[in-house]
């Protein structure tokens, strides 16, 4: 169930189109662009559109006995955790960062968006296979550099199996088994994080894991815990 189209503005912004206009969206199925005019991150910033890579979005309707939707990003970054560790000759140097990124080698590779239309939740992912964007604020890479890039289409589908697995284990088992795994392919604990939560000043801490509903708990230097609810948070060496 994977639709592909030559060029779109937003893959997020279509399928949350099609939301709102009533269209009957399923789960499970996937638009995935070759070429994104208006692609975007968190915060509002733009997504880099290289030729080769992977850009697409999938809906997921939430049940009322479901973890809570924000968790959707934990679980699309284990389900694409699972798709790259093969693509790469380290593993051991790819890991996900809190609260939506791949990184590898301590670079940006991949990032998750969120967003709610309705009673359904739009996940886009945005994957660096051939080419990575050069960016002011942080330090990106793509997976040829380290071979040959991987085939777009063929990744879609692992991604897009992977993530219908995850699914699956996210309402069967619900959020601490998800968040177990997720700390197991997240930076190792104490590592050094550079967050800026809405509206406050930038607060540097060691990662500390998670906590039992997903949130970031960010070790202080006075020895004391902050929860991270949101906030754009940097990797100590991540920073170009």
């Amino acid at each position: 169930m994977i639709h592909t189209v030559p060029e779109t503005g937003s893959t997020n912004a279509d399928l949350a189109a099609a939301l709102r206009a009533g269209e009957a969206v399923a789960e499970g199925a996937w638009l995935v662009a070759d070429r994104q005019t208006a692609g975007r991150g968190r915060l509002g910033r733009a997504w880099f559109d290289g030729h080769g890579n992977f850009m697409g979005s999938t809906v997921v309707r939430p049940h009322d006995r479901d973890p809570p939707p924000a968790t959707l990003a934990l679980l699309a970054g284990v389900a694409l955790y699972e798709v790259v560790v093969p693509l790469v000759a380290n593993p051991s140097g790819l890991s996900l960062k809190w609260p939506n990124d791949l990184m590898l080698a301590g670079a940006k590779l991949a990032g998750i968006l969120l967003e709610r239309e309705g009673d359904a939740v739009v996940v886009g992912i945005g994957v660096n296979l051939a080419a990575a964007p050069d960016l002011p604020d942080r330090r990106t890479v793509a997976l040829s550099s380290y071979g040959p890039a991987p085939d777009r289409d063929a990744f879609a589908l692992s991604l897009a199996t992977s993530f219908d697995r995850e699914l699956e284990r996210w309402r069967a088992f619900g959020l601490d088994s998800l968040v177990r795994r997720w700390e197991s392919a997240a930076h190792p604990r104490g590592t050094q994080l550079n967050v800026h939560p809405p509206g406050e000043k930038p607060i540097i801490g060691a990662f500390g894991g998670l906590t039992g509903d997903g949130m970031l708990r960010l070790l202080l230097a006075g020895g004391e815990e902050r929860v991270i609810h949101a906030g754009d948070v940097m990797l100590a060496n991540e920073e170009s």
